[in-house]
């Protein structure tokens, strides 16, 4: 029997063989790289276990969003009650306040005099005068509620209030000027 060459029939069937079985393992490499970026992301995306399908994660991520989202709800509710709570109790701090300086006995002595008015979010709180004369110095303090004061109000104490009632919230307004006993000047904004 003759030696086979590549020329003949089986030689010629035995290269292209030979070239196939090239491309098969060429495709094997290829698809064995592809498969282990595969398994990688699936690390990734699974865990190192790596037990569970994507429908079983996808499951569990599902579950786990509803239970965040029920405590993120809880979250804001209680935080909404204790906003609530400390608004309220912000109605009872002082938010509102002037002063007006007054020459009370038309002395000349610097506007020494000075009305002052304390109020909180309701309109209510305390309007104080400190009357200064050279020898003495009186202080009255007269009680508001809802904007209205328990007992009359002077001139100055009556502008004290309007000034603390029309400024910002947190705003300290005082009006200045040379102000004879009993005329106040309004500061210009």
């Amino acid at each position: 029997m003759a030696a086979a060459s590549l020329t003949d029939t089986q030689g010629i069937v035995a290269l292209a063989a030979a070239a196939v079985a090239v491309v098969a393992l060429i495709g094997c490499l290829v698809s064995l790289i592809a498969l282990r970026r595969l398994r990688a992301g699936q690390r990734v995306v699974l865990g190192e276990d790596g037990q569970r399908d994507l429908v079983a994660h996808a499951a569990g991520l599902e579950q786990a969003f509803a239970e965040l989202r029920e405590y993120v709800g809880d979250a804001a509710e209680r935080l909404e009650r204790r906003l609530g709570g400390v608004e309220h109790a912000l109605q009872g701090a002082i938010s509102h306040s002037a002063l007006v300086r007054y020459d009370a006995y038309n002395e000349l002595s610097g506007r020494q005099s000075v009305s002052i008015a304390l109020l909180d979010g309701t309109s209510s709180g305390v309007v104080l005068s400190c009357i200064h004369h050279r020898e003495q110095a009186r202080v009255y303090a007269k009680q508001v509620r809802d904007g209205h004061s328990e007992l009359e109000l002077s001139p100055e104490e009556a502008e004290a209030m309007r000034l603390a009632l029309a400024a910002p919230t947190g705003d300290v307004r005082a009006a200045a000027g040379d102000v004879p006993a009993g005329d106040v000047r309004v500061p210009s904004p």
